[in-house]
């Protein structure tokens, strides 16, 4: 047994085929392959189904994915413990968190807290939701921060991971303001929105939406397949949040964005609400981790935050305080 093929084995399951996978992996498709086949033959069973031009798991290679990603990130953080007591690396935390909350949240969570690091230091990665989550499932990370809801659906089964909810927030739908006619021909900001939930069958409002692996996006899309009355939208546009808010100001197209984002905005009148609160979405920022034992550091980190931390707050009301 090769620990090589296991991650072979979880690169051509991603990439949905070996072509993909062969060159992620940096060899020929031949030895991949090759590989592929010496770990069936281990297993016993094939891993994939080769009928189709498709490559697909077969329902064994569905059961031994989650088995392959455990064994790799147990792997790798006995490898991380071996050189933490022997003394060859220093005592770091690694965050990974989603963009927003990168630039939001977490420089002041984490300066808040500082006791809770005993002298460790930190180290933070900022990507995508989909992006977090394979580094959290890779081990390459000891938490993820990232927004949270009941529906969000994630590879970050309970089974295998656990959560701290940090603070609360809420998505809600922005809009650029309607303009007026002003005096002297000028035009002034009104106190409607330009983009007005639900829209109509006849005129479907522009819509900003979120990029395929954000874990906001993910929220919002299951959030309109269920909404009734239905929202009549025109997705115009693909973005993370940050650059989604910055259209919206421009008078673009209609999003959801957290209120701790554009509580600003909202209170000078560049932006305003494009519907009601029915049309809001509650949503968590919350802390996660592996229920697999992690460095001391780390799990000292965890057990602080959780023993110390005097209950859910506003990320909203957070935000508005600075």
């Amino acid at each position: 047994m090769d620990l090589v093929w296991l991650e072979d084995f979880l690169a051509i399951a991603e990439e949905g085929g070996f072509s993909r996978a062969a060159e992620r992996r940096h060899v020929t498709q031949p030895a991949l392959s090759r590989r592929i086949k010496s770990l069936e033959d281990w297993l016993g069973t094939q891993l994939f189904e080769r009928s189709t031009h498709t490559i697909t798991l077969t329902a064994a290679g569905e059961s031994f994915r989650p088995v392959a990603e455990d064994v790799l990130r147990r792997i790798l953080v006995g490898r991380e413990e071996a050189l933490e007591v022997a003394r060859l690396k220093a005592e770091t935390i690694t965050f990974v968190a989603t963009h927003s909350l990168s630039q939001t949240f977490f420089p002041e969570w984490i300066r808040n807290s500082d006791g809770a690091r005993d002298g460790s230091a930190v180290q933070l990665v900022a990507s995508n939701f989909a992006g977090c989550e394979k580094l959290l499932l890779d081990a390459q990370a000891h938490f993820m921060l990232a927004h949270y809801h009941p529906s969000l659906v994630s590879r970050l089964d309970m089974d295998r991971f656990q959560r701290i909810d940090l603070a609360t927030d809420v998505l809600i739908p922005i809009s650029a303001p309607a303009a007026k006619p002003g005096r002297g021909g000028r035009r002034s900001k009104s106190t409607q929105p330009r983009y007005a939930l639900p829209g109509a069958s006849g005129a479907p409002l522009a819509y900003l939406a979120y990029h395929p692996g954000s874990g906001v996006g993910r929220l919002v899309t299951s959030f309109l397949a269920a909404k009734d009355p239905v929202a009549w939208l025109v997705p115009g546009f693909a973005a993370p949040v940050m650059l989604l808010i910055d259209m919206a100001r421009e008078g673009r197209g209609v999003t959801w964005a957290p209120m701790s984002l554009v509580r600003a905005d909202l209170d000078t009148g560049r932006l305003l609400r494009a519907g009601g609160g029915e049309w809001d979405i509650p949503i968590n920022v919350s802390l996660f981790r592996t229920r697999a034992r992690m460095t001391r550091a780390a799990e000292n980190f965890w057990n602080s935050v959780r023993k110390g931390r005097p209950g859910v707050k506003s990320a909203a009301s957070a935000s508005r305080a600075k």
